[in-house]
């Protein structure tokens, strides 16, 4: 307490601060929450978008094999298909953080290499290769977020835990301090003016 100045205006200026520290900690843990729900729902969507992701692959995979297999390699036929441009990214603000977001805005997918010389196998593998592409651009959008989540998330925690385990009891501390200091002088005045009077009443009386 050396460095801590015992008056009413230092502490008044304690209580000024404690009050703000305190107003920060519980706007941070609401932060905190907010996030931390946030990427709990994220969580969810992962999974679900994995296993689409997963079954589709598979779909995909066992449709080129048969493909592949009645037309033979489809190598050349595949160098038909566009290059996907229709990616557009944005951001959206959540309690501050900034997360990606990103939609294909390409036209509806649609054969480009013909009919001559293909099968079914062949367009049942580019429509599913085709909707995996969707899946793994929603699936990196969330997986980024959760990221940028977690990174918040952390950052907050380690935030609130400053202002929890070290400003606000410093703080609560230097107030004791100052009180005790201040409550311990007028004791003292009290004491003195008393002793004042006292003297007074006996020079009188003489």
């Amino acid at each position: 307490m050396a460095n801590v100045n015992p008056t009413k205006n230092e502490l008044l200026r304690a209580r000024r601060s404690l009050a703000l520290a305190q107003k920060g900690f519980e706007l941070l843990d609401r932060k905190r929450n907010i996030l931390t729900h946030e990427i709990m729902a994220m969580l969810d969507d992962i999974k679900a978008i994995q296993n689409q992701i997963t079954d589709t692959y598979a779909a995909a995979y066992r449709a080129l094999q048969n493909a592949n297999l009645t037309l033979g390699i489809c190598d050349i036929i595949a160098e038909s298909v566009p290059i996907e441009m229709g990616l557009e990214l944005d951001w959206r603000s959540v309690m501050g953080v900034e997360l990606p977001t990103a939609e294909l805005n390409s036209p509806p997918a649609r054969n480009t290499y013909g009919y001559y010389g293909t099968n079914y196998y062949l367009d049942e593998a580019f429509l599913k290769f085709n909707e995996v592409k969707k899946l793994t651009v929603k699936l990196a959008v969330i997986e980024d977020s959760v990221v940028r989540l977690a990174v918040a998330i952390k950052k907050t925690q380690t935030r609130a835990n400053a202002l929890k385990n070290n400003v606000i009891p410093r703080l609560l501390e230097n107030i004791r301090f100052i009180t005790d200091q201040l409550e311990e002088r007028e004791r003292e005045e009290f004491s003195r003016m008393k002793v004042v009077k006292s003297q007074g009443a006996d020079d009188k009386t003489k």
